[in-house]
Formats: structure tokens, C-alpha cells, sequence
């Protein structure tokens, strides 16, 4: 039987009636139509499923939407203030060429944002390990860190003395 759940993406509120059992990923692709959260391996491997729950990174192809309910969700769509103007994240990510076939960019770049929200200026290793659950399928790992570097190196310039 399906349930009524309250789900808070990108700030905005959706009522969604679905069966307990169905995935976060697949309720925000189907039933809210936000198609930047890929769907890949289905098993929580590869990441490109990746969203950010009250900030913290999870596979929303392991999440049951019904746990969702309460949390902050952010998808990649949430990322940009504007469709104007990209999050620094995602200039980076253009600037620096770390876009290839873009399957895995969405989860990459909210574990990037998780990763800077708790370190903000983090070494290579720790941009690697911070992105040890993504995976890239074009090997683009060089582009994306540096992508990362960027990202870090912007978003301390713009925060107020």
C-alpha cells in the first residue's frame, strides 16, 4: 500500500504517495522528476546516485524515500542559486574539464560539496578519499580532482573576512 511521505528537496516540499519500499533515487526521478541523480549500479557502488540528506552524502539507490522524510535533501539541481549562475563547484568542474561523459558528475560533485563542508582546503589525498565511494567510468579522476582544488580555492575567496 502506498504512503503519503513529505520530502524536502532543494528546499522545495513534495507530497509523493509511495510504496514503503521504493528507493529515494527512484521517487526523486519518477515522482519529482529531478533526473540529475543518475541511477547506476543500483548497489550503492558507484555513486552516481549520490545526495546529500542534512548534508551528508548517501546512495539514494540504498535509501528508502520513506527514511528521507524530515531530512534536507540536496540534489544536483540544488546546487546553482540560479539557473544564471552555476555553485563554484560546477564552474570548476566546466573550467577545469572534469565533465566527460557526465554520468558520474552529479554524485561527484555533491561528495565534492560534502567534502568541503568539512575541510576546507583539502590535500589530493584527501579529495581522493573523500571520493572513494564515486566512480568514474571515462577515468577522469586527474580532471576532477583538480576540479575539486578549484572548487575549494573559490569557495574560501568568497567567504567574508
Amino acid at each position: 500500500m502506498k504512503q503519503i511521505i513529505r520530502l524536502t528537496v532543494n528546499g522545495d516540499v513534495y507530497e509523493v504517495a509511495a510504496h514503503p519500499w521504493r528507493t529515494l533515487n527512484d521517487v526523486l526521478r519518477e515522482d519529482i522528476h529531478l533526473t540529475g541523480t543518475k541511477k547506476g549500479c543500483g548497489d550503492g557502488d558507484c555513486g552516481a546516485c549520490t545526495v546529500l540528506l542534512d548534508g551528508r552524502a548517501v546512495a539514494s539507490c540504498l535509501t528508502l524515500a520513506i527514511e528521507a522524510e524530515g531530512f534536507e535533501i540536496v540534489t544536483v539541481e540544488g546546487l546553482a542559486a540560479s539557473r544564471e549562475k552555476l555553485h563554484p563547484i560546477q564552474q570548476s568542474f566546466v573550467d577545469e574539464g572534469a565533465i566527460q561523459c557526465g554520468y558520474c558528475t552529479p554524485g561527484m560533485e555533491l561528495a565534492a560539496l560534502h567534502l568541503l563542508s568539512k575541510n576546507s582546503d583539502p590535500t589530493e589525498e584527501e579529495i581522493r578519499a573523500g571520493l572513494s565511494g564515486n566512480l568514474c567510468r571515462c577515468t577522469g579522476y586527474t580532471k576532477i580532482v583538480s576540479a575539486i582544488k578549484e572548487a575549494a580555492r573559490r569557495l574560501r575567496a568568497d567567504r567574508p573576512a
